[in-house]
């Protein structure tokens, strides 16, 4: 499910940051398998990228209307951050299942 929620909101946060990455409804069924979960994780990660790259500086300043999160810049800082914090969680159970920890930024200690 954790894996899911990351493909969920990675398309709620770039709504609120005014970015045309495709959002999905609250009520579609979790996909049955992990490679369906990382299949739609991968293309909602794509469009992020694309529509990231057309943000200029000045883009990054804009006012999103949301008081704790100011600009869109903040808004997608708190993305990355809200996708990392859920990537440690995922390592961690697969760890606990003992299962291969992929590389997500680097080597993971098991690598070595």
């Amino acid at each position: 499910m954790v894996g899911w929620h990351l493909v969920e909101t990675t398309g709620y946060f770039s709504h609120l940051a005014g970015l045309t990455v495709p959002m999905i409804g609250q009520d579609e069924p979790v996909p049955a398998t992990a490679r369906e979960i990382v299949a739609a994780y991968e293309k909602a990660a794509e469009a992020v990228k694309e529509e990231v790259a057309k943000l200029s500086n000045e883009d990054l300043l804009t006012e999103t209307g949301l008081e704790s999160l100011a600009t869109k810049g903040s808004l997608l800082r708190f993305l990355i951050d809200h996708q990392t914090h859920h990537r440690g969680q995922m390592m961690v159970l697969l760890r606990q299942a003992g299962l291969p920890v992929p590389p997500v930024m680097g080597p993971t200690k098991e690598m070595h």
